[in-house]
């Protein structure tokens, strides 16, 4: 009996030796950089700017005929007037009207451009009564520039002009050519924006060395749990987007007589299998990479977990499902989101249809997300069928490549606190679109962003603060000059 017990405890001390050997051995992954040195702005005339454009209302719409062109030419019309040398120096084409590709031309024609994208759209308001300030009045208050577009995604658009006509007034000659695209229709999907300037470019061979659009930002200090600073999330990814539409049948008839399983009855089966079975995921892939990047930064407990994945993935896998926002990055995801039925409560529907929506992991697929819902579904008296081609996701794009270490470089010398991680973006963008010109793109926005700031894209009372705006404009300097100077060689 001593014997055996003997050997259990030396076997748990062996294991634990093991586990922390793991942890101690794991290299930190973040890239060694300078600060970069700082650039004297005038903090509040960039605000002002800001709040300039965020009174244009160009709301995205998905019909061509409700697009307010008039916004959209009125903001045109600013840039011109408030960014003259870009639009001096600059080449500028405008792509199905609305669109606008500027090329910065380079020195060396033999480098390969950078593309930086953004989209000039915003998503309509619905509740304006609701915000602190109103969502187009562009005021800067308490610190903070309101309204509509804030974040997502005239920060980013105004940001990289501003960086370009400062870098030009100072005499910056690119060796690289730089090409900007900002798309106007990225909030419906990018079918008149992005995808035509896209197969412009494809259709003249231009090959980009690396593609950089909004998607990941920089999470502030205490929102990633087990990490004491900022953490920097470089999408690499994005997800993939189908609505699948459920749609049981039965007899009709009125509600005084009705059969054992109404089409509603039918129905409400056929989704709940579809939630109580959801697409298997885990802590690999993209999310493995990010979880890569960020254990070596933990504290000791948390890098044991990440360094042993092979004895802890299960019950971590369990763990991180539970929450909604970490079960988005774990698997493909299933969303009920839509139920029809009778029209009236007292009338038998002959037919009942669900919408659900699936945000797609890398590695899964349109087709294998519908053969999985019928098979789970798997009743002769329900149709599962698409409601609309969706979309398959994206290409991981390389986070071995120097383009992935010129971004880290950027953020760690612009932001040196932050810790920089790849990340899957788990909604969709433009940069999905210009797979045909470029194997490296990338998704990154370089505000700071707290747990309640994430809320506000989409949502009430979208704001930036003026601060966190100017160092976005530093960031957007220091990145036109690491990644057009000629620097990096792909």
């Amino acid at each position: 009996m001593k014997g055996a017990l003997a050997l259990l405890l030396a076997t748990f001390a062996g294991l634990a030796a093991l586990l922390l050997v793991r942890a101690l051995a794991l290299p930190s992954r973040q890239l060694q950089a300078k600060p970069a040195a700082p650039i004297a702005l005038d903090e509040a005339a960039l605000a002002e700017r800001l709040a300039e454009a965020l009174r244009f209302q160009t709301i995205s719409s998905a019909d061509p005929a409700a697009v307010p062109r008039a916004e959209y030419d009125k903001f045109q019309r600013w840039l011109a007037e408030t960014y003259p040398l870009l639009h001096a120096r600059l080449s500028l084409e405008r792509v199905s009207d609305l669109s606008l590709l500027y090329t910065w031309k380079g020195r060396n024609p033999e480098l390969s451009p950078v593309l930086l994208l953004a989209h000039q759209d915003v998503v309509p308001v619905e509740s304006p009564e609701r915000w602190a300030e109103p969502p187009f009045a562009g005021r800067i208050a308490e610190g903070f520039v309101w309204g509509r577009g804030a974040i997502d995604d005239k920060s980013s658009l105004v940001s990289i002009c501003e960086a370009v006509e400062l870098l030009l007034s100072r005499g910056f000659q690119p060796e690289r050519t730089v090409l900007l695209a900002f798309g106007h229709d990225e909030e419906v999907g990018g079918p008149r924006g992005a995808t035509q300037v896209a197969a412009l470019l494809a259709s003249r061979s231009v090959h980009v060395w690396f593609g950089l659009d909004e998607g990941g930002v920089i999470l502030t200090r205490g929102v990633v749990p087990g990490i004491q600073g900022p953490v920097a999330l470089v999408g690499v990814a994005e997800k993939g987007y189908v609505t699948l539409e459920v749609v049981a049948k039965a007899q009709g008839g009125h509600s005084s007589m009705p059969p054992r399983h109404t089409a509603a009855g039918i129905l409400a089966k056929a989704v709940l299998a579809l939630e109580d079975h959801p697409m298997p995921g885990g802590v690999g892939g993209v999310t493995g990479s990010t979880f890569a990047y960020l254990a070596p930064e933990m504290p000791l407990l948390g890098r044991m977990l990440f360094a042993n994945l092979w004895l802890f993935a299960v019950p971590l896998e369990e763990l991180l499902s539970g929450q909604p926002s970490m079960n988005a990055f774990l698997r493909t995801t299933t969303a009920v989101t839509q139920l029809a039925g009778s029209p009236k409560d007292n009338v038998l529907p002959s037919e009942a249809v669900a919408g659900v929506n699936f945000r797609i992991l890398p590695g899964d697929t349109v087709d294998l997300v519908l053969k999985r819902a019928r098979a789970v579904v798997n009743d002769p008296r329900v149709e599962v069928r698409l409601r609309s081609p969706g979309w398959d996701p994206s290409p991981v794009s390389p986070i071995g490549s120097d383009s992935f270490a010129l971004l880290q470089r950027t953020i760690r010398e612009s932001f040196p606190e932050a810790i920089v991680a790849p990340s899957l973006v788990v909604g969709a963008t433009d940069a999905r679109h210009y797979g045909e010109v470029t194997k490296e793109l990338y998704r990154f926005l370089p505000l700071q962003l707290d747990s309640a700031d994430l809320k506000r894209p989409h949502g009430i009372d979208e704001r930036i603060s003026t601060t966190n705006y100017a160092d976005a404009v530093r960031y957007e300097v220091r990145l036109l000059e690491n990644a057009a100077a000629g620097k990096a060689t792909p």
